[in-house]
């Protein structure tokens, strides 16, 4: 989790939010990790985040099983079209270091991996990569 972190956190703009306690996010968010481009360093008030780690479940997001000690999920939006050509057959949302649909967000362009490892971090990074020049191309087109 720390070494996708920490690469996300090399990519040119990218401002990456851990909440902690004490800050201004719900307490269900600390430990968690938003991924958003913001060259300017402040959060964007208006955008989502094109990916997060989340540490635990979430109401309505218990199918990966995040709640036991060491599980951890990373999620990438890279659009409706470019979900099914990621995807094997593997279809469990709990299994770990496989490219699989968020199973909230699936339908919306989201793709996830519980505990990504040798099969998969390179495609996490990479997809994490083309998220954040794709966020970084929705910024200049709103600036201009």
């Amino acid at each position: 989790m720390e070494q996708i972190i920490a690469t996300v956190r090399g990519f040119d703009g990218a401002l990456v939010v851990v909440p902690e306690p004490g800050g201004d996010s719900p307490e269900i968010a600390w430990g968690d990790a938003f991924f958003y481009y913001a060259p300017d360093g402040e959060m964007p008030r208006n955008t989502q985040p094109y990916g997060t780690i989340v540490t635990k479940d979430y109401p309505g997001d218990t199918a990966s099983d995040l709640d036991p000690p060491g599980r951890w999920r990373v999620n990438v939006q890279v659009g409706r079209t470019a979900v099914p050509a990621l995807l094997g057959p593997e279809d469990d949302p709990a299994v770990a270091d496989v490219l699989l649909p968020h199973p909230v967000y699936g339908d919306l362009g989201w793709i996830c991996v519980v505990n990504p490892g040798e099969r998969t971090t390179g495609t996490v990074v990479r997809l994490l990569r083309e998220a954040h020049d794709a966020a970084r191309a929705r910024a200049a087109r709103r600036r201009s």
